[in-house]
């Protein structure tokens, strides 16, 4: 029996590249459709929720707030007045949109990873942070063309007001601090905290259930480990509010940045 385990955990460990993918939720054609998996399914209903809830918010817009307008326009009013308009200034209610839209999707697909049954965000896998990162760092770059012209835009933001003999030195740093550093880090940021709030509920939760199994006299030790998943799942909310805050406000710091006549 012994032999037999080892030779099931020697097949199975240690895991390889595939394992970091989620099977095919459908019944039928998993190999034809391997990206239709359960990240895939929270990422639509996540879209989907956020437009049907602020269509009917403001499907008929009334002087005295119902609580779903009230909540909507909430909302709206946290990510124009205290983001885009205290990061970018008045220019900002014209990005407030946008801010709004990535702030809502962030965190409502991190508040997946603590709803039970669910239990997983979509930005515990890099792809999506990726995805996110590079449009947030499209929109920047675009923005700064477009109101500096694209000579005078590179201009400013690679070459500092400095000596020019020191030049050569600062200019391959602000390249890479300005344009790999800053959508690498957003991507990042995002994915790590989701990835390790992800594995740190599941050892808690798993680690209960293998000690009860492994031995009863650990019961209490099981209580204790679940005790403390319910524990940091407060303080994953915390951090799954943080890092959709956190997000945005860096990506209309960047708008800002890009717009700002001064280095």
């Amino acid at each position: 029996m012994v032999i037999g385990q080892s030779t099931v955990l020697a097949a199975e460990f240690p895991p390889s590249v595939e394992d970091f993918y989620l099977p095919s939720i459908l019944p039928w054609g998993a190999e034809e459709n391997y990206w239709f998996t359960k990240i895939t399914v929270l990422i639509w209903v996540a879209v989907a929720a956020i437009i049907v809830y602020f269509l009917v918010s403001y499907r008929k817009p009334q002087l005295v707030p119902t609580k779903k307008q009230w909540l909507a326009e909430s909302i709206y009013g946290f990510v124009r007045n205290n983001i885009a308009v205290d990061m970018i200034g008045p220019r900002g209610v014209a990005f407030a949109p946008y801010l709004t839209t990535l702030f809502m999707f962030i965190l409502l697909n991190n508040f997946f990873g603590i709803l039970p049954f669910v239990q997983i965000s979509p930005n515990s896998h890099i792809a999506f942070p990726a995805i996110l990162a590079v449009i947030s760092y499209v929109m920047f770059i675009y923005v700064g063309m477009r109101h500096h012209g694209p000579l005078k835009y590179f201009k400013h933001a690679l070459i500092p007001p400095a000596p020019w003999f020191i030049l050569p030195l600062l200019i391959p740093i602000e390249l890479f601090s300005n344009f790999v550093v800053r959508p690498f880090s957003l991507a990042v940021r995002l994915f790590a905290n989701m990835f390790a709030g992800h594995m740190l509920l599941l050892v808690f939760t798993l680690g209960g259930f293998a000690m009860i199994s492994a031995n009863a006299a650990l019961a209490p030790v099981s209580v204790l480990s679940w005790v403390l998943t319910i524990a940091l799942t407060f303080l994953e909310f915390l951090v799954i509010c943080l890092q959709a805050y956190v997000f945005t406000v860096l990506t209309a710091s960047y708008v800002q940045g890009a717009l700002a006549d001064e280095h």
